[in-house]
């Protein structure tokens, strides 16, 4: 049983680590908030959608579902090819959310863009509880995104914003990611490895059709090649 000081000490190193996060959430959702309006759903829906979902890009993508004709079909594939990217960050995370217990089915349910990044590079403090530092980060970067799509959803009939442009704040994300994870490595395999093979599938599938079939060759490539690239990082982390 962990103590109110355990739980209060990874409340406070998980905190700071989310303040980019609540910029960025409040932002965006206050953004989704007044799209939802503005294509005439209330603020509830806005509400419950980003407390349910929770999938940002794939909550806009939901707006022109639910106003389309009926296609459960055709959502579902969308759903997989906008949201593919998760098979990734969940097999990452296999090994840092073990021991985690009950808390382990809230964080694969929060598991989003900025919760992974954030969760998979954190530099966890020893006397930290891992598992309840991780729940912080997920349920703060969680309620960041409700309470600015619930601005938004509020006030949205009163305010005009400009949608245009807000796509390449997930490139941009990627890309922080990316990055991030390059410097921190001494093994850049995996990398170079997903690098080649999606710039092969974007010559042979064209730039609008390349990600799916790079995502599958990739997730298929580094499965099959996975104790190899273990056994390489290992000599490189001992050199």
């Amino acid at each position: 049983m962990i103590s109110k000081n355990e739980l209060q000490a990874a409340f406070r190193a998980a905190f700071p680590s989310t303040v980019p996060i609540l910029a960025g959430f409040l932002f965006l959702g206050i953004a989704y908030g007044i799209f939802m309006n503005v294509s005439g759903f209330g603020a509830g829906y806005s509400v419950l959608m980003s407390l349910l979902i929770f999938a940002g890009s794939m909550e806009f993508v939901a707006v022109s579902l639910l106003l389309g004709a009926f296609n459960p079909l055709g959502a579902l594939l969308l759903t997989l090819m906008v949201n593919a990217r998760h098979l990734f960050y969940g097999i990452s995370m296999l090994e840092k959310y073990r021991g985690t217990g009950l808390k382990k089915i809230y964080l694969i349910f929060g598991l989003c863009d900025e919760s992974f990044s954030i969760n998979y590079t954190a530099n966890i403090p020893q006397e930290v509880n891992k598992g309840w530092y991780m729940f912080f980060v997920t349920v703060l970067n969680h309620s960041y995104w409700v309470l600015g799509a619930s601005i938004g959803g509020l006030f949205g009939a009163l305010v005009q914003l400009n949608m245009e442009g807000l796509e390449f704040v997930m490139t941009a994300l990627f890309v922080v990611i990316f990055i991030d994870q390059w410097m921190k490595e001494t093994a850049h395999h995996s990398a170079l490895l997903g690098l080649g093979l999606s710039i092969l599938c974007l010559f042979i599938f064209n730039g609008g059709n390349f990600v799916i079939p790079s995502m599958i060759i990739i997730l298929f490539v580094l499965t099959l090649m996975r104790k190899q690239l273990e056994k390489k990082t290992g000599e490189s982390t001992c050199q």
